[in-house]
């Protein structure tokens, strides 16, 4: 174990920090030993096989060409669950974390069944717009196991790999291909509607690190500088006939768009529209809610 994480550090000093090197050491040795983190702390001494030595050696490799460690590995960690990922969806982030936390939160307990005019319509629905790996409508299912939720993407890709996140996770979500810019008519509706999608302005790119852009989905990521707000106006616009009375829509924002966000769905027709701040500070969740 010490050899490989000395390995590892002289390797990668030159691009990565001592902290992002020790943590990527950890992940790679619990996903070739299956030992878990305590088990290696425990086992120190252990030394790895010729196997082990050769998939170690790879994924050094890969991580010298700055592709994330989670598609190295295949997998991430979000709201405590695991997820299955590949370059076809984008890796959960921990603000998305925050958003999904922020719905627990809002949601009153779960009503008692037979509850008269239970709130929410007692879980009765949820949706999840550009779900990508479905870390979300996974979660909130996890959370809800009564809930019905739904989760929309435009990748056929995706939503494979979203499949399969809810049969590791053990948990039944609808799935729906659409494009939400042009979406199928439906007379359904929901009780919350939630969405983390692309924000990122084209002109940003070449500030962001090589392994978002060299690896991630760009569908999932960047839109036209000229209207960065496309999706929000769509999904605002499909939640106004979707949502039921009283809903609740949540967005995951870029930090220098939030007014301006806020200032479209009160336009749109949204009521107590509140932006929250992430851990580090920064204003990257918006909620409206549907008035009656």
């Amino acid at each position: 174990m010490h050899h490989f994480l000395k390995i590892l550090k002289a390797e990668l000093k030159n691009s990565y920090s001592d902290s992002e090197i020790r943590t990527f050491g950890m992940l790679i040795l619990e996903k070739i030993t299956g030992f878990s983190r305590t088990q290696l702390l425990v086992n120190k001494e252990f030394r790895l096989n010729n196997e082990q030595n050769q998939l170690a050696s790879q994924y050094l490799e890969r991580l010298k060409n700055h592709e994330p460690i989670q598609y190295i590995l295949g997998e991430t960690e979000f709201c405590g669950l695991k997820f299955k990922v590949n370059p076809g969806v984008l890796i959960p982030r921990p603000e998305t974390e925050e958003l999904v936390e922020w719905i627990l939160t809002d949601l009153p307990p779960n009503p008692l069944k037979g509850e008269e005019n239970p709130p929410f319509g007692g879980w009765g629905g949820f949706l999840d717009i550009g779900t990508g790996s479905g870390c979300i409508a996974v979660s909130l299912k996890k959370k809800f196991p009564s809930a019905t939720v739904s989760a929309m993407d435009i990748s056929a890709e995706a939503l494979e790999v979203a499949s399969q996140n809810t049969a590791l996770n053990q948990v039944d979500v609808e799935f729906i291909q659409d494009d939400i810019l042009n979406p199928v008519p439906t007379d359904r509706k929901w009780e919350v509607i939630v969405s983390n999608p692309p924000y990122i302005p084209a002109s940003e790119h070449s500030e962001m690190d090589r392994n978002v852009t060299d690896y991630e989905p760009h569908l999932a990521l960047f839109v036209s500088n000229d209207d960065p707000l496309i999706f929000y106006r769509k999904i605002a616009g499909f939640a106004l006939s979707h949502l039921t009375t009283g809903g609740h829509l949540y967005f995951e924002i870029h930090q220098n768009l939030a007014y301006e966000c806020k200032q479209l769905l009160e336009e749109i027709g949204f009521t107590n529209v509140e932006i929250r701040r992430d851990l580090s500070g920064n204003e990257r969740m918006v909620r409206g809610e549907l008035p009656g």
